[in-house]
């Protein structure tokens, strides 16, 4: 990922299913003084209407997929994408490896002792082989299914698909290096991120 000789970050992939609370978590590395990459602020950024990949989806999907700011309408397009799979390949065949050069692109400017790297996909993904560990958000799926209708304002048909469409969460705790259980009060979660955060600075 860097020139010879340069050190490189140790990489810890954060990862949980759609609505555990990655992105709180990731507040709280952050406030630690730890480095976040985040994918999903990296989907978000390469989609505006300013950049190449907007266009090429407007094209493909058609003047629907645009809300009255002339921004990509999100909600619309997820639902249209999880409701087709080859719309949704279509869609992972553009975006990813943009997503995935702009996060190497990070990688190699970083100076940080260790990074969070956040995706959401990362354990249904063969493009984070350079991952060091794998730190899992879990959440019971009860209690997921409520917290992402609730978010997304979306159908218990259509968030069951998002998360059906993820690896099981049995098959990824079996993955995971480490694992946050995400339903407990708030400072024993901020308690957890902070022995983490300790382990992760002395390791490499």
């Amino acid at each position: 990922m860097q020139e010879t000789g340069a050190k490189t970050p140790y990489i810890i992939g954060l990862t949980g299913g759609i609505g555990s609370g990655k992105s709180t978590i990731c507040s709280m590395f952050e406030e630690l003084g730890a480095e976040v990459i985040d994918a999903d602020q990296i989907s978000h950024a390469i989609v505006r209407k300013d950049r190449p990949l907007y266009q090429e989806i407007v094209s493909h999907f058609g003047a629907r997929i645009i809300d009255e700011k002339k921004e990509l309408n999100r909600p619309l397009l997820r639902k249209v994408i999880f409701n087709d799979s080859k719309e949704k390949k279509w869609l992972e065949s553009l975006m990813h490896p943009a997503i995935n050069r702009e996060i190497l692109s990070l990688i190699n400017k970083s100076k940080s002792p260790y990074i969070i790297l956040s995706v959401p996909l990362l354990l249904e993904s063969k493009n984070y082989e350079f991952v060091d560990r794998i730190l899992v958000i879990d959440i019971p799926e009860s209690l997921q299914l409520d917290r992402i209708k609730k978010r997304d304002n979306i159908s218990t048909e259509l968030a069951q698909k998002i998360i059906n469409s993820q690896i099981t969460r049995s098959e990824r705790n079996k993955k995971a290096d480490d694992i946050i259980v995400n339903d407990a009060p708030i400072e024993d979660i901020r308690k957890l991120v902070k022995k983490l955060h300790s382990k992760y600075q002395k390791t490499k």
